[in-house]
């Protein structure tokens, strides 16, 4: 809640959990556009039930809300953030949003492409315009989790040792958050019929062994030793997807483009998370 605390005399705060029966409706009176952005983000828990409660449930509770308030008069429309995992291991890297066949290999990316399907069949059903954002990476300096916030973390606990999970070489594209906001306005002005599917990510990827000697350089660390938990065939986790890259020329199309490459967001990002421990390192 700290992080909203800039803007909470201008917005209409609500602590609520949309999986429980009316809060959704409720929470959706009176307003133009949703931004369903509540999930469970953890790729790495295979627990089903998490998935199923936090991502797929909670998206029918919204898409039910929607449906209740479009009665023709005034139609709610919705934004969904999606993910890049919805296309498990593509055969074809960067990866265009047509690409085929989805076959996820994580609960999280299935859960995600099992909400997009819902959205597509509501949307089409009951006239609720909406958008699909499959995303990169996205990272901010008030991240909790992921990569660039558990080697801080890790770093924190002892300078000398440095976990990576898996065997360093997974490549992955990184968006900053910044971006990401920027990419939203450039999509909603450019509707592709009911249902619009946009990939959204920057127009390179780095490995994990480069995110780690940028944390390292950040934190003013040498002589550090890698220890690889590479139990998994080189993946940091099962589910994890070792190379991804977005295809993301249709959104580039409408005029938009990131401003910074995954390697500058790693470190502009790095260089937030260490300042908010600058008692420790500087």
């Amino acid at each position: 809640l700290s992080n909203l605390k800039g803007c909470l005399d201008d917005i209409e705060f609500l602590k609520e959990d949309i999986t429980k029966p009316g809060v959704a409706l409720k929470s959706s009176e009176d307003v133009d556009i949703v931004f369903h952005l509540a999930a469970n983000p953890e790729v790495r828990i295979g627990n089903p039930d998490v998935h199923y409660q936090s991502n797929i449930f909670a998206t029918y509770q919204v898409l039910e809300a929607l449906r209740e308030h479009n009665t023709g008069e005034h139609n709610v429309e919705l934004v969904f953030a999606s993910t890049s995992t919805v296309y498990g291991e593509p055969q074809k890297i960067p990866t265009p949003e047509d690409y085929a066949p989805l076959l996820p290999i994580s609960m999280y990316g299935g859960s995600k492409l099992a909400c997009e399907a819902l959205i597509s069949a509501y949307s089409h059903t009951f006239s609720i315009r909406s958008w699909i954002l499959r995303l990169a990476n996205i990272i901010g300096e008030r991240s909790r989790h992921g990569v660039v916030y558990d080697f801080v973390q890790k770093l924190i606990n002892d300078p000398t040792t440095l976990e990576i999970l898996g065997d360093g070489r997974q490549q992955k594209s990184y968006l900053h958050i910044s971006d990401l906001i920027d990419a939203v306005h450039y999509m909603l002005s450019h509707p592709e019929g009911q249902v619009s599917v946009y990939n959204v990510g920057s127009d390179d990827w780095i490995d994990v062994m480069r995110i780690a000697e940028i944390v390292l350089d950040e934190m003013g660390l040498s002589d550090v030793k890698f220890m690889f938990n590479n139990e998994l065939d080189g993946r940091g986790w099962v589910g994890d997807v070792k190379l991804m890259q977005l295809d993301c020329s249709k959104l580039k199309n409408t005029g938009w483009k990131p401003k910074y490459c995954s390697e500058e967001s790693i470190r502009i990002v790095a260089e937030g998370i260490i300042s908010q421990f600058s008692t420790l390192f500087k």
